[in-house]
């Protein structure tokens, strides 16, 4: 990695994209801490400390710490990620969206801007909810109609900023953006959970604790990093045989190649959806206040993830069961909307290709559909490994972080896909060379 930054930063080209990209970084860490006007800012970190759930910490991790903050980005790029999925979700269920798709360049181009239409209304919405139900119980300094248009200008036009921030690193940067800027949030408050952890873990204790305390701690992180790496570039790869044919008077085809099926095919969408799902009613009795009696305070704390794997209160451990249940599900979920394998089956039969052993056709379609099952289970596995772990030492141990297993998915996911961007457009420029010679 380290070797293929430095080669980078050779080429004039490259070494600019690298240099806009870092630019644009320190403006978001820059904004990040610019207040929202007429906010009280100690209000809500007060209010931020006494939400004993832990629903908002993954929030605030995603957003670089300007959810806690309340700063223009407070909102950050939350709005964009949900309206992706949505519509990407639409056009899979939609055919007309389905087909603008299938299109080209400005098919993808036209949803590309009803995503941003979709990310200004979610952003509207969430800044109004914030404003106005916040507003009235401290979080504005005067509760006023003009204060509470305030905070939802400012809170829609700094999400609406990141989005724009994205697509400039898309486009004038090392790519992936949007991604570039979840990851640079996530790692913000990385200094944070270290230090927590040196307090809770390290600081007071005896050299011989503290040096085993602090080698077990690296030893955990280094070993879910290779486990997301392993993950993340974990793939099996079906041979595909195409048929010799005719073209004029010449024998054209008979290669092979390999059809190859990821592992982890969903990526990290699995734990985003069943953490959300989990978390969603803990965020809305946060906001309104209500702590639960009888049973549903049973079903609150089953649902709040600090609440998991304690030895104290193993009962709660339940909401772990439904969590790996729903991240399973999601997985197998996620991947039939997006992988369909009577239309790879299909695409090869008219291609002339086949699987050697297999008939084409539906016959096709079944066995990727079986090798597919038995892959997304393996990735699904490996997600829980990564997701539960952070848990475990949460509950036994009491080990609080912002970023667990998701975060470090997304963190080293985004990096090898840039280094791998950066590898590709480097080896684009020498070609490029070549023939210019």
């Amino acid at each position: 990695m380290f070797t293929t930054l430095k080669n980078a930063f050779k080429i004039k080209e490259i070494r600019s994209k690298l240099l806009f990209t870092f630019f644009m970084l320190v403006v978001i860490r820059f904004g990040s801490q610019l207040p929202v006007p007429g906010v009280d800012r100690n209000y809500f970190a007060q209010w931020f400390a006494q939400q004993t759930g832990g629903a908002f910490n993954f929030f605030d991790a995603f957003t670089g710490g300007s959810f806690l903050n309340m700063s223009v980005f407070a909102l950050n790029i939350t709005p964009y990620i949900t309206s992706s999925i949505i519509m990407q979700l639409l056009t899979i269920a939609i055919p007309k969206l389905e087909e603008l798709q299938k299109e080209g360049e400005d098919g993808r181009k036209k949803i590309a801007s009803w995503t941003r239409y979709v990310t200004v209304i979610l952003a509207v919405v969430e800044s109004a909810a914030m404003a106005i139900g916040f507003g009235n119980q401290g979080l504005l300094e005067e509760y006023n109609a003009l204060n509470v248009i305030t905070v939802i200008a400012a809170l829609t036009a700094g999400s609406a900023f990141l989005m724009w921030i994205g697509e400039r690193i898309t486009e004038k940067g090392v790519g992936n953006g949007i991604s570039i800027v979840l990851v640079i949030n996530i790692i913000s408050r990385m200094p944070d959970d270290f230090g927590n952890l040196y307090e809770q873990f390290i600081k007071g204790k005896s050299i011989a604790l503290a040096v085993v305390a602090a080698l077990v701690i690296i030893a955990i992180i280094l070993v879910m990093i290779v486990i997301v790496v392993i993950l993340n570039g974990g793939q099996r790869k079906i041979p595909v045989q195409y048929a010799k044919k005719i073209q004029g008077n010449k024998m054209v085809g008979g290669q092979s190649t390999f059809l190859p099926l990821k592992v982890n095919t969903a990526g990290v969408i699995p734990i985003i959806f069943a953490s959300s799902l989990m978390q969603f009613p803990l965020v809305i009795s946060s906001l309104a206040g209500y702590q639960g009696t009888g049973i549903w305070a049973h079903i609150l704390n089953g649902l709040n993830q600090d609440n998991w794997c304690k030895p104290s209160d193993l009962k709660y451990s339940i909401g772990l069961v439904v969590y790996i249940l729903l991240v399973i599900f999601f997985a197998y979920f996620y991947t039939s909307l997006t992988f369909n394998p009577l239309e790879i089956a299909n695409n090869m039969k008219k291609q002339g290709g086949f699987i050697p052993g297999i008939r084409p056709g539906k016959p096709t379609s079944d066995y990727l559909s079986k090798v597919l099952n038995a892959i997304i289970f393996i990735g699904a596995i490996g997600l829980l490994i990564i997701a539960v772990v952070p848990f475990f030492f949460n509950g036994v141990f009491g080990a609080q972080v912002s970023f667990g297993g998701t975060s470090l998915i997304i963190i080293v996911s985004v990096v090898l896909e840039t280094i791998k961007q950066i590898e590709s457009q480097m080896l684009v420029r020498n070609y490029k060379g070549f023939l210019n010679d």
